[in-house]
């Protein structure tokens, strides 16, 4: 696939440059118009020179749609996780992983909020998370716990024993005592409340 990668790029890169070589070359008039004509009526006029130039324009047109067939193919598989049951084949969405990981670090009490981004491979599984952290915890202490705590969940949930790669990117650091309250007031009976501004009834 590497290889197949590499190949690509190569190829765009050649086709690219050659296209773009080619419109400086017309934009400057490096070759003049009668030598363009000539070589134009030499490809209609000799048969060798067509089949030449149509082989060329057929294995472009056909590389193309094989690299944007693998890609999708590569993009489609990047986005899940398969495994084989007795039963059948069985999937699951990249995207319910991510849930699943937001609701576990809910529980972790030096996490106010995390972001993860997970993808897979044939080395295991990559997770990124974004996290904003409270300002009294200890950074070490408390992403190793978290990092342990999500690695053992997800192995638990998805009985696996590929790696479980997981990364810690502290975005924002909040102090506690600023958050504000969600619980809605409650009124204490008898307190009077403004009707309209500077009016109480």
């Amino acid at each position: 696939m590497r290889i197949f990668s590499g190949f690509t790029m190569f190829f765009y890169t050649v086709v690219f440059l050659a296209v773009g070589c080619g419109l400086i070359i017309v934009a400057l008039n490096i070759i003049p118009v009668d030598e363009a004509t000539n070589a134009i009526e030499y490809i209609y006029n000799t048969l060798n020179a067509q089949l030449m130039v149509g082989l060329v324009g057929l294995l472009v047109i056909i590389y193309s749609l094989l690299a944007v067939q693998v890609t999708l193919g590569n993009l489609q598989r990047e986005k899940t996780i398969a495994f084989e049951n007795p039963s059948g084949r069985v999937t699951i969405s990249l995207s319910a992983i991510e849930d699943f990981i937001k609701r576990t670090a809910a529980y972790i009490d030096d996490i106010k909020e995390l972001r993860p981004n997970v993808t897979a491979n044939k080395k295991g599984i990559n997770i990124i998370n974004r996290v904003v952290i409270y300002s009294d915890a200890n950074i070490p202490d408390a992403t190793e716990k978290m990092q342990s705590i999500l690695k053992s969940k997800i192995q638990e949930m998805l009985g696996i024993e590929e790696p479980v790669n997981i990364k810690v990117h502290i975005a924002k650091i909040i102090s506690r005592e600023g958050r504000e309250s969600k619980a809605p007031k409650v009124e204490k009976r008898g307190e009077k409340r403004p009707l309209f501004r500077g009016i109480e009834y």
